[in-house]
């Protein structure tokens, strides 16, 4: 007798449950690799810093030969530029900022770090502005990116213009930041209570580096110090970076899309967040160049949005500070102290006087309408300003 054959093969649409178990534990997994990567990668970045920290203290023979080999830039304005090309190089001010904390910890004055933050913040706008140009196809489109991008830099500018005169001429950065360094230090030093985990923790890989490297000759055992904390600063932030937008970018996407709109309060606490989030407000500000050129949001409403950018970047430097030990803990607190305190500012400042929170937007609307009008003007002004300009002053300075 002829047997009809049934078929063992799932009906269309059919989802076996144990695949689909596993799919979803691959992924949960997968997420959470991400994360035990992420903390290791903060360690990273701690190691580093403390790895420049004491290789420049062992390169410039203590806080004295530290202070000699910057002499060069103790005029403010070449402070200023070194932080302006450093990251317009590099793309990074997170980077920037986390090696000069370092340096500091080696010695550096915190006089001559301070303007080198101020330049890092401009340096920072050179991404988002690279970003824009790739509206440059469309006219109007590109108009309105430009704007976006280019508000990040009159706002850092202005910020500059106004911050680093008062800092020159009071000290006012520094001597609050100090305060509050010593004051979070208890004892003016970072070794103690509860940071000693922080010393715990990166003690064993700097100090077993500097162990490794004693048989090299002064000064160079501390430059080669130097150069692997600054690799390493470099490939943690960098990785970091990527896994953070990984898991983080499709979060900070919806927070933008909530918060832009809906009031200056909400644009700035949002831009803070997620910069945070994503510890890097080149990509946080290059989220919102998009939106701005495909007539999502205006320019108002980008601009709170970008100011919170400024305000998140600087927890990269206090995080690398915490991994600081020693007697000179204290000051690599305080630079990373006053990068908070400087963009806090800067943002309350300006943001709150209608007459100079408008300046960054009459700056980024004219610049604008002349790049859609000329493009070539639009990258002849990344070049100039964030690389030549910076290069012909500090080779001046260097002369006189």
């Amino acid at each position: 007798m002829n047997q009809s054959h049934v078929s063992t093969s799932p009906p269309p649409g059919h989802v076996d449950m144990d695949d689909h178990s596993l799919a979803g534990d691959s992924g949960q997994s997968t997420g959470i690799g991400s994360w035990f990567a992420i903390v290791f990668l903060v360690y990273l970045l701690l190691v580093a810093v403390g790895t420049i920290g004491s290789g420049f203290k062992w390169a410039a023979g203590g806080k004295e030969g530290a202070e000699a080999l910057f002499q060069f830039a103790t005029n403010p304005f070449m402070g200023l530029l070194m932080g302006t090309l450093g990251t317009a190089l590099v793309q990074s001010s997170s980077t920037v900022t986390s090696v000069i904390v370092g340096l500091v910890a080696g010695g550096l004055p915190v006089s001559t770090a301070i303007p080198m933050i101020m330049g890092a913040n401009i340096g920072t706008t050179v991404t988002n502005t690279l970003v824009s140009l790739g509206h440059i196809g469309e006219k109007q489109e590109f108009r309105r990116a430009f704007s976006a991008a280019t508000i990040h830099d009159f706002f850092n500018l202005l910020a500059v213009l106004i911050f680093l005169p008062l800092e020159i001429f009071t000290g006012m950065l520094g001597h609050v930041s100090l305060y509050l360094s010593r004051l979070l230090s208890g004892t003016g030093n970072l070794d103690t209570g509860s940071f000693n985990f922080m010393k715990a923790a990166t003690k064993p890989l700097t100090g077993g580096l500097q162990s490794l490297l004693s048989g090299l000759p002064d000064p160079f055992g501390g430059i080669v110090m130097i150069v692997i904390g600054i690799v390493l600063i470099f490939g943690s932030i960098y990785f970091m970076g990527k896994l953070l937008k990984k898991v983080m970018v499709g979060r900070a996407k919806s927070m933008l899309h909530a918060a832009i709109g809906r009031g200056p309060m909400a644009g700035i606490f949002s831009g803070t967040v997620v910069t945070v989030f994503v510890q890097s407000s080149s990509t946080t500000t290059s989220l919102a160049v998009p939106l701005a050129g495909s007539g999502v949001f205006g320019l108002k409403e980008i601009y709170p949005f970008t100011l919170g950018a400024n305000i998140g970047t600087t927890i990269t430097a206090l995080l690398a500070a915490t991994a600081i030990s020693g007697s000179l803990a204290v000051y690599a607190l305080e630079i990373a102290l006053v990068h908070m305190l400087y963009n806090t500012f800067a943002v309350i400042m300006i943001y709150s006087i209608p007459f100079l929170r408008n300046l960054p937007i009459i700056g980024a609307e004219k610049m604008a309408e002349i790049a859609a009008e000329r493009k070539a003007l639009a990258i002849a002004y990344i070049i100039v300003v964030f690389f030549v300009i910076p290069l012909i002053c500090m080779g001046i300075s260097m002369l006189f």
